[in-house]
This record gives C-alpha cells, sequence and structure tokens, in this order.
C-alpha cells in the first residue's frame, strides 16, 4: 500500500492512494472539518486519467463542506473516488484496501456510498474500518441514501416551481431529468407520482426504456436532454453540466436537480442569471442523501423523525435563498455561497 500526500492550498488533506496488489488507485480528499469529522462518499467511475480524478475529487470534497453546512450537520466535508469501471473492475480485495487506507485517517474522514458504489460495497470497507457509514444493517445502519436524496430533490423541484410559476404543483409540469441511476430512478416515480410530464435520459438505454413504460416518459440523449424544452431541468447524473456551452441552449424556467457541482464555474451562476433561469444550489437541493447518512455517523437513535425534520428544514432553507436572491438581484448559487461562508466564519471565530 503507498499512500502519498498532496500539497492541495484549501484543502486540510488531499491523500493519493495506491495498492497495486489489488488494482486499488485513488484519492481521499479532506476538504475541512471545521464543523465536525469529514463526510462524503466514495466514488468509483472509468476516468480518462489521474487528474480527472483528482480534479473531481477536490471539486467534490469542497461541495461536500458546503453541502454539510447548509443541512446544519455537525460535519465538515470531504469526499474519495477510485479510478475504475465498477462494473468491470471493483472486487473485495479492492475495497478492503481502500478500507485500510481509510482507517490510517483515524476518523478524520468516513466515507459512504455514492456513484459506483452500494451499502454491500460498504459493508466490505466496514470490515477494514469503522468509519463507514450507509451499511445496509447493523444498530444505527442508514442503508441506501437514495430514496432521502431524491425526496429532498423532489422539495427543491416543488419549491422552485413554487417561486418560477407562483404553484408548487407538479401536475402537468415537464420535467427533463437527466440520468437515471439509483437517485434520478426514484426522484421519477415521485415526479410521475405528482402528475408531471417527464422527458428523460441515460447513458444506459434499459433505464431510459424502463422510465419511458413504467411512467411513460419520452427518451432523448443525455447531451440532447439540456435542449429539450421543459420547464424544470434536474442533473442526477456527473457534474459540470451547466457550462458556457450548454447554458445558452437550456429553455427551461429552472433548474433542481441532483448532480453534484452542476455548474462548471461559479461564473455560470452568473450566465443562468442573466438568463432568467432559477437555480436551485444542487448542494443545497440534494443534501436529502447526507442527512440520512449522518444519523449513522452521529448515532441518531429515532432516524425517521430526525430526517424528516432535517428535510423540512432544507426545504426552508432553500426558500429563503430564492427568496434572498430575488430581493438581491443576483442568483441563488452566490445567496447560498454567502450563507454558507458566513456560517463558517462565525464558527471559526
Amino acid at each position: 500500500m503507498e499512500l502519498r500526500d498532496i500539497d492541495t492550498p484549501g484543502h486540510e488533506r488531499v491523500l493519493r492512494v495506491q495498492d497495486t496488489d489489488n488494482g486499488l488507485v485513488g484519492f481521499i480528499a479532506i476538504h475541512s472539518t471545521w464543523a465536525g469529522p469529514a463526510v462524503g462518499g466514495l466514488r468509483m467511475r472509468p476516468y480518462g486519467h489521474e487528474e480527472e480524478a483528482l480534479t473531481d475529487v477536490l471539486r467534490l470534497s469542497r461541495g461536500m463542506t458546503y453541502k454539510n453546512a447548509a443541512a446544519g450537520l455537525p460535519l465538515g466535508g470531504g469526499k474519495a473516488v477510485i479510478l475504475g469501471d465498477p462494473a468491470r473492475d471493483k472486487t473485495p480485495a479492492m475495497l478492503a484496501a481502500f478500507g485500510r487506507a481509510l482507517a490510517t485517517l483515524e476518523g478524520r474522514y468516513w466515507t459512504a456510498e455514492d456513484m459506483g458504489m452500494s451499502p454491500a460495497d460498504m459493508a466490505v470497507i466496514a470490515g477494514e474500518t469503522e468509519f463507514v457509514a450507509g451499511l445496509p444493517d447493523g444498530p444505527f445502519a442508514s442503508g441506501d441514501p437514495s430514496p432521502v436524496t431524491a425526496g429532498g430533490i423532489f422539495n427543491a423541484i416543488r419549491t422552485a416551481a413554487r417561486h418560477r410559476f407562483g404553484s408548487a404543483d407538479l401536475a402537468g409540469r415537464h420535467v427533463a431529468v437527466q440520468g437515471l441511476g439509483h437517485v434520478g430512478a426514484h426522484l421519477t416515480a415521485l415526479l410521475h407520482d405528482a402528475g408531471a410530464r417527464l422527458t428523460v435520459a441515460d447513458i444506459d438505454p434499459a433505464r431510459a426504456a424502463r422510465a419511458q413504460r413504467d411512467f411513460g416518459a419520452a427518451q432523448t440523449s443525455s447531451e440532447g436532454i439540456l435542449a429539450v424544452e421543459a420547464d424544470i431541468l434536474a442533473p442526477c447524473a456527473i457534474g459540470a453540466v451547466l457550462n458556457a456551452d450548454t447554458i445558452p441552449a437550456l429553455r427551461v424556467a429552472a433548474v433542481a436537480g441532483g448532480a453534484n457541482n452542476q455548474l462548471a464555474t461559479p461564473e455560470d451562476g452568473k450566465r443562468l442569471h442573466a438568463r432568467g433561469i432559477l437555480y436551485a444550489p444542487d448542494y443545497v437541493a440534494n443534501a436529502g442523501g447526507i442527512i440520512n447518512v449522518a444519523t449513522e455517523v452521529l448515532r441518531i437513535r429515532d432516524r425517521e423523525a430526525w430526517v424528516a425534520e432535517k428535510l423540512a428544514a432544507l426545504d426552508a432553507t432553500l426558500d429563503r435563498i430564492l427568496t434572498r436572491a430575488v430581493a438581491e438581484g443576483v442568483g441563488p448559487d452566490t445567496v447560498a455561497d454567502a450563507t454558507v461562508e458566513a456560517q463558517m466564519s462565525q464558527s471559526a471565530a
């Protein structure tokens, strides 16, 4: 096992992890422990190269600091990534090796399920270290966070609709959903039940076909959905989909989805605002999953009631952000960042 620190301004610690015997190459990034131990999921993707993976983990870990703060959790932000195709390359030995690397951090970072991972994978990692959440069973096991994440995004879509259209009722509203993984699949079910009309896209044709069969959804490509004429766009796949190239082509009134780091750059929030497209900041809209995971880290006994209370508070936070953005004439992302950064400054003082 080779562990190498990478000096990264703005992060407390970034670790490159490699175990040649078990095919493991990845990164663990601790952005901040200002409010408590850093918590954030483990993602596995077939990155093109290590620099791409490092860039992703740095953006994601910073986003977790902001997400945990926005959700009112006594947790800092961190994230981990493994390079590889989870369908082909992931093995129990690789996950166990990652668990041993995680153990060296002695609780400064807790991992959990993210893209390419499952509760069963978390159980393998937990065989090597206690600092794992999202487990399938156990006294405080929180399991798959996807349904709670989707529930929070659904709330955010309704709140965005109320601010943009004057009503939170989604009956007859056209929602374009990009990405039908665990979160996107649960979200489309909620939207369908609320009477929304759906257009969907996923890199897996079977997932899109399932949404068409079950919910009468129209299908398009993952790129084409960003130009679909709809009321609301819900990005639920990879990040940086809102950028200088895609924003001019958007034909929606609002964006609210589950993908992390939807804005490629801070300037893209301004581009959305200039076009009159209401943006629900992603780390507020999609914080339901970490709220669910936090019950395990914090050893919350009445999990369902605690999660429901936190989700309601999160929706109220989004409502205040959108209201203040209108009053100040700026994009909601600007207000959200300022709100979180003020919290961190007060804590540091």
